[in-house]
């Protein structure tokens, strides 16, 4: 028989046993931040009709899915989690309770062309709040606190959300006569920081057609900065010449407001007359959050408010709002810059029974007791020697092991070896499972490190 050699596809991440832990550390802190406000787990197929995951496509996404027949069926592989909601949400309108809150941290699929630190098959971690015809600012202002919580989970400091209004951009392009342009301005202003204001300008002068006097009042108007209520008062100048610059001026007035009732300080978040996200997509409110020592990651959370979630699905209005975080371009990133806490244990257990010869039963006991403490314990079943057992749990980063011989079993008790101090001490069960637990607290700490 010949042999295949093996291989991973490109665009796909694999993990060693340790990496895929500090991955899943910061997908449970993920977890646990997003249902401490009430949001339910979903998880939606990975293989969906190709019709309803290309209702809201055709172009670019029809262009990366992965799609597939099988007998009569067209189907894909879904490529972002926000579609797969929006049939879900449609067709479970009847049975949920809204607003419907909803988290998923799930693995997305497209086939475009991989590079570094970009992937064909990835998790994103997203959350939406869905409104039944209508849905209140307070959500939009919630969705940005949920984001400071996450990062500061992670064990972050360094970083800003920047918040905008879709409303308030489309309200300055209309009072100045170039709605019909906006779009086109919008992706090229986004190019700003890549390219400077000078490029800018001239691409919105040779190519978007502008005037003089229409490129340099954008610039203007997308140069405001300051603290966030500086920002709120230079665009009073511009208020009562647009009704929808007006409305979302006053959204804007609102998230800010209240982000400070759910604890959110000021410094971590600003007000950025810059950020348009998904053209098409979002109708209020929008976020982007960066890392502010690592600009070169770019945005590492974003999204926003939209007024239509499920239209090709449905009749009914569903509006929402939600952010998505590419989580495994965000560990990729962080592991490539070393930001990811190596002190942290990352073997699979927290301490590994070796029995010293006899019959199994109170080794067997002994890893259950520990269990019911609620440790993650394995017990080694192999019958090799001792030297082979603790090379084991070397190999293995088990930060404790814990030994079981004739005089430990006769006495009621357990040797419990540090592996990374080389301290040693014979316990009862009960003590060792203390001495573990306190140990590993007191060697807790973020999952990333700032540098």
């Amino acid at each position: 028989m010949d042999i295949i050699k093996p291989r991973t596809l490109s665009g796909f991440m694999e993990l060693l046993p340790g990496k895929q832990i500090q991955f899943e550390r910061m997908a449970n802190i993920l977890r646990t931040t997003y249902a401490s406000y009430g949001f339910a787990p979903l998880d939606t197929p990975i293989i969906e009709d190709a019709q309803i995951l290309l209702a809201k496509g055709g172009g670019e996404t029809e262009k990366q899915i992965y799609r597939f027949t099988k007998g009569d069926s067209d189907l894909a592989l879904r490529f972002d989690l926000t579609v797969p909601l929006a049939k879900y949400v449609a067709l479970h309108t009847n049975e949920l309770a809204f607003p419907f809150r909803r988290f998923q941290i799930s693995k997305v699929y497209r086939g475009e062309r991989a590079q570094r630190g970009r992937f064909r098959e990835f998790y994103q971690a997203d959350i939406d709040i869905i409104g039944d015809g209508k849905l209140d600012i307070l959500n939009e202002a919630e969705i940005p606190a949920i984001i400071y919580k996450v990062f500061k989970g992670f064990g972050l400091s360094r970083f800003q959300i920047r918040v905008n209004n879709r409303k308030i951009l489309n309200g300055f392009y209309a009072m100045n006569e170039l709605a019909e342009k906006s779009g086109e301005i919008m992706r090229t202003v986004d190019k700003l920081d890549k390219i400077g204001a000078d490029k800018v300008r001239a691409i919105l002068i040779d190519t978007c057609g502008l005037t003089d006097v229409q490129a340099d009042e954008i610039l203007k108007f997308i140069a405001i900065r300051g603290t966030n209520a500086e920002v709120l008062s230079a665009l009073e100048s511009y208020a009562g010449r647009n009704e929808i610059f007006d409305a979302g001026l006053a959204e804007l007035k609102a998230v800010t407001a209240n982000l400070a009732a759910f604890g959110v300080p000021e410094s971590k978040f600003a007000v950025d007359l810059t950020i348009a996200r998904g053209l098409d997509y979002y109708t209020g409110t929008v976020y982007e959050t960066t890392l502010l020592d690592h600009p070169e990651i770019g945005s590492v959370c974003s999204g926003g408010r939209y007024d239509d979630l499920a239209g090709y699905y449905t009749e009914k209005k569903l509006p929402g709002v939600g952010i998505s975080i590419g989580l495994t371009r965000l560990f990729y990133v962080l592991d490539e810059q070393g930001l990811l806490n190596s002190d942290l244990p990352t073997a699979p257990a927290d301490a590994l029974v070796l029995p010293m010869g006899g019959e199994p039963g109170p080794a067997i006991a002994l890893a259950e007791a520990l269990r019911g403490e609620g440790l993650r314990v394995q017990l080694y079943g192999e019958q090799k020697k001792f030297k082979q057992k603790m090379a084991y749990a070397d190999r293995l980063g088990v930060p404790f092991a814990v030994l079981l011989g004739e005089d430990e079993i006769a006495a009621g008790k357990c040797s419990v070896k540090n592996m990374v101090t080389g301290e040693q001490i014979t316990v009862t069960p009960a003590e060792a499972a203390a001495h573990i637990k306190a140990t590993l607290a007191a060697n807790d700490g973020p999952v990333i490190l700032e540098k």
